[in-house]
């Protein structure tokens, strides 16, 4: 009886757990682009293709939409160990530098203005880097692959043995047919 019950309650939720999951829209240069409709909003997220030392957390870039809170293109780095108090933390984009405001492991733009700027500069940059100054007195150097990672606008197609599917982003939103489908062919 008890499994049955069991059974049948993960029948039930499994569906609702599987909804609020986020979805897989791609992947592109090493960037993974996600739609949580729980929340709702869109982010891309990138972890460092190389760093320096051993991680002691998982560290991550990420930009993230929050359409109905009107946040737009807000940076955010989550490092892989501890800085020092005080210590300044420094994003290199290209030929750009930006200071960044944060405490710990994460970092992040100072205001909006920062974020556009960022977002801007990763349009056109191979890659960005970002430094500091652990807790422990060595240094935090990191590097994320940033082609496109930072692009308002996208459309990402995929081909397989089920059809040819995609994902439509404009102006940062991630566009929905009648069905709740965008560039399904």
């Amino acid at each position: 009886m008890r499994r049955a019950l069991f059974l049948l309650l993960l029948c039930i939720g499994l569906p609702a757990f599987a909804w609020a999951a986020p979805t897989a829209l791609g992947i592109f240069d090493g960037w993974g682009a996600f739609r949580d409709p729980a929340t709702p909003r869109c982010y891309a997220i990138a972890s460092p293709a190389a760093m320096i030392g051993r991680a002691q957390e998982k560290a991550y870039a990420s930009i993230g939409y929050w359409p109905k809170a009107r946040i737009r293109g807000q940076f955010y780095i989550r490092l892989s160990k501890p800085r020092a108090p005080q210590s300044e933390l420094r994003l290199t984009v290209g030929s750009r530098r930006f200071v960044l405001t944060g405490n710990g492991v994460h970092g992040w733009a100072s205001d909006a203005r920062m974020d556009a700027a960022i977002i801007a500069a990763m349009r056109a940059a191979p890659s960005m880097s970002v430094e500091s100054r652990s807790t422990t007195g060595g240094a935090i150097a990191e590097r994320v692959r940033g082609v496109g990672a930072g692009v308002g606008d996208l459309v990402y197609l995929n081909g397989g043995a089920s059809g040819i599917g995609g994902g439509v982003v404009a102006g940062g939103v991630l566009l929905g047919g009648t069905s709740g489908y965008a560039g399904e062919i």
